[in-house]
């Protein structure tokens, strides 16, 4: 069953009913579902799908040969083209009449054993590209690979795709639809553990509990999941050991560069070049209090669920999960979970809220949202602020995220209400978000200020 993507669909669609060549390049990082969205799209329609693989110019030239061949008349063949370019000839040649999609899967796997792959592509786009109706999509999971040699302004195919998508993980709406056994709270729960990367969601099984799913996956040696993040890095970076480091740092409380550095015992200028690869590959976010572009007090945190959760719950695990004792390790989880829920809970609000403004019901309309910390000027203490949302220099929204199973009640309203006069703006709504509800006091309170909305977790289910 394929779920979601219909932004992206409907922009490969809008691609290919366009007639002319078009050339689009879908990236993403591995697990996310690239190959999944395009076989979708091409399911009905002439194609040819080839995957590269990590093997020389000579077997991939086979493997593209006979699927070229195969596409077009349906039968298997030995026979191979003398050369890339005769191969890629030959497919432009085909769509001079109809349309055709050509994609091929894990460029980079072929660009790297075929270095004039590149060059090749580009001279025959500029020869064909205004007498072929070809569709050609190239699709890679090495990142920085696509982002330096597909999309950079040096790669020899800068200006020739007519589109470009960075394929990323589910957000909570679409995560939801995988599930149809579990209940509301295990649904966040699940996002919280492996995120929206359909690979991940696919290892969950909603006839099962949550700590049976957990159990059978992040605690059982045996599991894809176990070794998934280790086995990550090591297809995407050349030193995974200090990659690895650095994540847990960061897993175990380091979020400064500072601490990082400290924690790993590596210079700041060495975490800081392998920060920004694990940002890149989405994995790592650099966060600054909002409205603060470049501060020193940005922090590093885990923007993957699933790592987060890997690094935080079962390095620390690890002997007795190796051990067999699934039972005990969760054990030893289990109480952390509702605290570890915390951040999940406030990225569902997040996502929620951004619902509202794309439905026009939000009433601040936000350019973006972020989280604040900083010193209160009165006490002189640090001060957080789990969501803000800035309109214009009068208008703001500001919100509070408790995952709890007791009622919110009034004192954490008031205190978002006295944290957002550390600004100033003129208009200012503020959204208490709860995963049970809400007190007498906390309504009554709220009515009597009047710029308040309680949402409780399923008001956004209802929503999103």
């Amino acid at each position: 069953m394929f779920i979601g993507r219909k932004r992206e669909l409907a922009t490969l669609d809008k691609l290919y009913k366009s007639g002319k060549f078009e050339f689009a390049v879908i990236y993403g990082r591995r697990r996310v579902g690239k190959t999944a969205l395009i076989n979708q799209f091409i399911k009905d329609k002439k194609s040819i799908y080839f995957m590269g693989i990590e093997s020389n110019a000579k077997q991939n030239l086979e493997n593209f040969s006979n699927d070229i061949l195969e596409a077009g008349t349906g039968i298997q063949t030995s026979t191979t083209f003398l050369s890339f370019q005769d191969a890629l000839e030959y497919v432009f040649q085909l769509a001079m009449k109809e349309r055709l999609v050509l994609a091929i899967d894990e460029y980079p796997y072929v660009a790297r054993s075929s270095k004039s792959l590149a060059s090749t592509l580009q001279l025959l786009i500029d020869r064909h590209k205004h007498s072929s109706k070809l569709m050609l999509i190239l699709c890679g999971s090495s990142m920085s690979y696509m982002e330096d040699h597909v999309l950079a302004y040096k790669a020899p195919l800068y200006g020739r795709r007519t589109a470009q998508m960075k394929v990323l993980p589910f957000d909570f709406a679409d995560t939801c639809q995988y599930f149809k056994h579990f209940s509301d709270t295990d649904k966040a729960l699940v996002y919280g553990i492996v995120g929206g990367t359909p690979q991940y969601l696919l290892q969950m099984d909603d006839k099962l509990s949550v700590a049976d799913n957990i159990k059978n996956t992040f605690l059982n040696p045996t599991s894809s999941i176990f070794e998934e993040p280790e086995n990550l890095l090591k297809q995407e970076v050349r030193e995974p050991a200090l990659y690895n480091a650095i994540i847990t740092a960061i897993a175990t409380g380091a979020s400064r560069m500072a601490e990082i550095s400290s924690k790993v015992g590596e210079p700041t200028s060495v975490c800081a070049s392998y920060l920004k690869n694990l940002t890149a590959l989405g994995l790592i976010q650099k966060e600054s209090p909002y409205g603060e572009k470049a501060s020193r007090k940005s922090i590093y945190t885990i923007a993957d669920n699933m790592f987060r959760f890997w690094y935080r719950f079962v390095p620390e695990n690890n002997s007795i999960i190796t051990r067999g004792a699934a039972d005990l390790a969760y054990q030893r989880i289990a109480p952390h979970l509702t605290d570890y829920m915390g951040k999940v809970f406030e990225e569902i609000c997040k996502q929620y809220l951004w619902a509202l403004l794309l439905d026009g019901k939000s009433p601040v309309d936000f350019g973006e949202l972020g989280r604040w910390w900083g010193t209160g000027p009165s006490s002189h203490s640090q001060t957080e602020i789990d969501i803000m949302g800035e309109q214009d220099k009068d208008s703001a929204l500001f919100g509070e995220c408790k995952w709890t199973n007791e009622n919110v009640d009034a004192r954490v309203l008031e205190k978002l209400g006295k944290r957002s006069k550390l600004f100033h703006y003129s208009h200012v709504h503020l959204y208490l978000f709860a995963k049970c509800g809400f007190t007498k006091g906390c309504m009554e309170k709220a009515d009597e200020m009047g710029n308040v909305t309680l949402a409780t977790y399923s008001d956004i289910l209802e929503l999103i």
